[in-house]
């Protein structure tokens, strides 16, 4: 039965991951020893690093995307591993992003990868007949399967089971165990903050027999004698279950000793995450999993303030969906609460599945402390967190207290939509991005001016050129009385740029003598509607190894006299936009130079799904790749090398209509694919340029 507290419980495990991992990860590479770590840290009671924003982390990337084949293949029925390995290609960009590509026969990840791109199913994929026992016994069978256990709250044996299944296929034996393990902790976290009962449910879910249970007994074993003394127990596992008896690039074993050690000597959040990471080895991996269990069992209260606020509600993933990789973590939790209540079979509450609108943003701050990743520009004149004090709908919004503002002091409250390189301090597994607001789209708001002095405030919308770097101006508002008003703009069109900023820039209005002081509220901010664009390409950049604002899977690509060139043995595609793009209108400029495929594409959903259009061997042709690619509908078109053509795909309904230069030239239904991103793509061996390209949603 799905716990009353369920939604809550689930948004502080993803945070607690998140915490984790960013905890974690400055200190992860193996030049990083315990002793090192504490050498130059000390006792870490706090971030390491202060990051601009944290890139992406294949320990988040994994727990988001391959839990995707629950929406994909496995929407009304039992999961099988298949079903994983198939989110596994669809969401990976080869060789970029995702998990680590170290190799065939290094990375466990990779060599499965290639497993299953040769065509081998899972789990003969992951299996240590396949690759070999140390290589199936690495560490990323359980640095993956967070959100399994966060799906099944308080079933350990069903959280375990599912774990199990995508485990496998990249792992066997101790790498599918420890899957199931964390898993069936977090699971259990929903019912007990109790470590030693949490270490149960995960013992009774594996072999009491294999590797992976005799550490955690032995680490219990210690902790029983020495119960307080956690440097003591990580000098006898680095002794008895080190990384010289277990050996490869990043075994499990060593690190599920962590694990455990953490749990036991940590006894609350913190502590837990702390100890994770000062113990060296896998240190985001181990921190990122405690993080969750402990973030499940301790819940939001249990998070300190000086962990959580730098998360601020928002993380990146570097997926081969650019706007995918822009996750609002209450938003998602969401998600995952609903998925929860689908597969325990119960019938969620309306409101919360009222609140899920694929393609839109809706930012209610409903959960406690929730920001939803808004930000300010100036952080000396105002200070933001979320309240109680005030809401239009609901309990909760977003308090922004204006300090003492004088006339001509400014702030600008946003959302950030889109990134760019700038925006990092790293490159950790190269993110890409495609916005999640375009212009077209309608912003909408409620605000409330509690003012304690001053005499107005001005309150102007605005939306920022990522390109420019300038603020567009929409139109502002002076506010001198209480009152929940609304506020409601259209994003407007950019010349080819995308926007990575869309909000409000509120400017104090009063003299020195009696300056601006009080708060103001925001709830239910929303961004909606049918988006209409062009991206201009000589107003793009490459950064993180793709063309903004596409993300690229395969071939070479460069910008060019305003083109986007690109070149590829067997395939290159780009993709943008919206990932639940319905009805659609893809408009792009094709100039084929060498080989015999060159597309425009709609309804993308991955590198295994999605419908394109254009030029063939066989003239012109509308295709559908449904992990393989099939001819809808061709006919005889003459088209030349060296000429560029205007290359329309429209897809509406089960309709797929290709236009070239303002000529319809074939028609196909299908009902395969109902929505996705859109681009261009090259599938055989060849050259072409490619254009603006114009997106209208229908």
């Amino acid at each position: 039965m799905i716990p009353k507290n369920y939604l809550e419980k689930t948004y502080a495990g993803f945070i607690g991951m998140n915490v984790g991992i960013r905890l974690g990860a400055p200190v992860e590479p193996t030049a990083w020893t315990s002793e090192r770590i504490e050498r130059f840290y000390g006792d870490i009671t706090g971030y390491v690093k202060d990051f601009k924003n944290f890139a992406a982390d294949d320990d988040a990337n994994g727990p988001v995307f391959f839990l995707r084949a629950l929406y994909d293949d496995a929407k009304d029925r039992e999961l099988t591993p298949q079903d994983v390995a198939n989110a596994w290609l669809n969401y990976s960009r080869e060789g970029v992003g995702m998990f680590w590509w170290g190799g065939y026969g290094v990375s466990t990840e990779h060599t499965a990868y290639l497993n299953l791109k040769a065509g081998m199913p899972a789990p003969q994929s992951g299996s240590a007949a396949t690759n070999g026992l140390i290589m199936a016994e690495q560490i990323g069978g359980q640095i993956f399967v967070d959100t399994w256990g966060l799906v099944f709250p308080g079933n350990s044996k069903k959280a375990a089971e599912y774990a199990s299944m995508a485990a496998s296929v990249s792992h066997g034996g101790n790498g599918i165990y420890g899957g199931a393990f964390i898993a069936a902790c977090i699971a259990e976290a929903y019912n007990t903050a109790d470590v030693d009962e949490l270490l149960d449910a995960g013992l009774a879910q594996i072999p009491s027999d294999c590797t992976y249970a005799k550490v955690v007994k032995a680490v219990r074993e210690f902790h029983r004698h020495t119960p307080d003394d956690w440097r003591a127990c990580l000098a006898y596992l680095q002794q008895n279950w080190g990384y010289d008896k277990y050996t490869g690039v990043c075994h499990m074993i060593p690190n599920a000793g962590v694990c455990v050690l953490a749990m036991l000597y940590g006894k609350n959040f913190a502590r837990t995450v702390e100890i994770a990471t000062m113990c060296g080895w896998d240190t985001d991996c181990n921190a990122g999993n405690v993080g969750t269990i402990l973030g499940v069992a301790c819940g939001l209260e249990g998070i300190p303030d000086h962990y959580r606020k730098p998360i601020n509600d928002g993380i990146v993933l570097s997926g081969i969906s650019g706007y995918l990789n822009i996750l609002d973590i209450p938003t998602y939790s969401k998600e995952l609460v609903l998925l929860g209540y689908r597969l325990a079979g119960e019938q969620a509450p309306a409101e919360l599945a009222s609140s899920i609108k694929e393609g839109e943003i809706h930012f209610d701050f409903e959960l406690p402390g929730s920001t939803h990743n808004l930000r300010l520009s100036n952080q000396i004149g105002c200070s933001l967190r979320h309240s109680t004090l005030r809401a239009y709908s609901g309990t909760g919004s977003a308090e922004i207290l204006f300090d003492r503002m004088a006339r001509g002091q400014k702030c600008k409250i946003y959302y950030k939509p889109f990134y760019r390189r700038d925006d990092f301090d790293d490159e950790r597994y190269m993110p890409v991005f495609s916005p999640t607001a375009y212009p077209g789209q309608t912003v909408s708001m409620m605000v409330y001016a509690d003012r304690f002095s001053g005499e107005s405030i001005i309150l102007n919308p605005y939306v920022r050129n990522s390109t420019t770097k300038q603020d567009v101006l929409l139109g502002g508002m002076v506010i001198k009385e209480e009152g929940w008003q609304n506020i409601t703009f259209n994003i407007p069109q950019l010349d080819g740029a995308m926007a990575d900023e869309v909000g409000l820039l509120f400017e104090a209005n009063s003299p020195a003598k009696n300056r601006d002081f009080g708060c103001l509220y925001l709830d239910d901010f929303s961004i909606t509607g049918k988006a209409s664009y062009t991206i201009d390409i000589s107003k793009q950049k490459k950064e993180f190894a793709s063309i903004t604002p596409f993300s690229h899977n395969h071939g070479a690509w460069e910008i060019e006299n305003g083109l986007m060139q690109a070149m590829c043995l067997e395939h290159a595609e780009a993709m943008t936009g919206s990932y639940f793009m319905r009805d659609v209108r893809v408009t792009g400029k094709i100039m084929p130079h060498t080989g015999v495929s060159h597309l425009v594409s709609a309804r993308v959903q991955g590198a295994l799904r999605g419908y394109y259009a254009g030029f063939t061997k066989d003239g012109a042709a509308i295709l559908c790749n449904n992990s393989g690619m099939q001819s809808l509908a061709t006919c005889p078109f003459e088209w030349q090398y060296n000429r560029e053509y205007t290359v329309e795909l429209l897809a509406k309904g089960d309709s797929l209509t290709l236009w070239v230069d303002g000529r319809q030239l074939l028609h196909a239904d299908d009902s395969t694919h109902a929505y996705g991103m859109a681009g261009y793509a090259m599938y055989a061996l060849g050259r072409s340029s490619f254009g603006n390209l114009t997106i209208e949603e229908l």
